[in-house]
């Protein structure tokens, strides 16, 4: 078990009335606990917390008067990570699995395996299945994959990248996740806080199923993934922005934070093989 300090300071300007949605919070799993958190939003404006998407998300929604709006929120997170090994981790056969989990193995928004489809059968299709195929896809979109801030926009999809060659954390995680269901595994994308991520940022990495649970996955290669905190799931990262607002509203500044709780000995890196998984 390992704890986390994780947090971020939201400011907008309002020019008029504005509804605004939030997905800042942590999640709440058997693996992921939150200790302690507080959320301060000034004009202190009415927040209702709800449960979004398939697995629940918390968001906070709130209708803002014109003004400046600043929002921090700050949480206290136990980490209890399940380990796991390759040879342990296998695919399963699509007339085993969950039903919940089917819907994360069809194109999405942003991921769509079926244009890159005959692509990933020639690359992956020998690949030896389970845990090392998808490391195998992790490498290869590591190793083809430029990270560039900037060269991506909210328009961006797996198969542009993997046209354009660059792309920032959410671009690695839309084109694995493309790959990985292209072959027949179910995967989903993952909005969280992460420690030793430079620059500090909301990081969007990807969850494969693999035997009976979700793990965890980074082609960025930016921060230990012992180190993730995760705030939201969904099929791509249109299902998870941190903020979505109707209303003339601007991001003026965004700070975001995460690291050790004090006393906290951080884990070491697991063996390569091993996968992580807090869902």
């Amino acid at each position: 078990m390992v704890q986390i300090n994780v947090g971020c300071e939201l400011v907008y300007a309002i020019a008029s009335p504005t509804s605004f949605l939030f997905q800042i919070n942590v999640s709440r799993t058997d693996k992921q606990k939150t200790i302690c958190e507080n959320l301060n939003i000034q004009p202190p404006w009415n927040m209702e917390l709800l449960s979004i998407g398939l697995q629940g998300n918390r968001a906070q929604r709130c209708l803002v008067q014109s003004g400046n709006l600043f929002l921090r929120y700050e949480a206290t997170v136990d980490l209890t990570p399940e380990l796991d090994f390759a040879n342990e981790l296998f695919e399963q056969d699509y007339s085993r699995l969950p039903p919940e989990v089917i819907p994360y193995l069809n194109p999405s928004r942003y991921c769509e395996s079926d244009l890159l489809g005959n692509f990933t059968v020639r690359q992956f299709g020998q690949t030896t299945h389970g845990l090392v195929r998808v490391r195998s896809i992790c490498e290869w979109v590591y190793d083809n994959l430029s990270y560039v801030s900037g060269s991506t926009d909210a328009q961006t999809t797996a198969q542009d990248v993997f046209v354009q060659r660059q792309g920032v954390c959410r671009d690695h995680a839309h084109l694995c996740i493309a790959l990985c269901r292209g072959l027949g595994i179910p995967a989903r994308y993952v909005c969280g806080y992460a420690v030793n991520l430079e620059p500090q940022d909301f990081h969007g990495f990807f969850e494969a199923y693999l035997g009976d649970s979700w793990y965890l996955f980074d082609a960025t290669r930016m921060a230990p993934v012992g180190g993730f905190v995760r705030i939201a799931t969904g099929h791509d990262a249109a299902d998870v922005p941190f903020a979505t607002y109707i209303g003339p509203a601007v991001l003026k500044s965004k700070s975001v934070w995460a690291f050790w709780a004090q006393g906290t000995t951080p884990p070491g890196s697991p063996p390569y093989q091993a996968a992580i998984s807090t869902a």
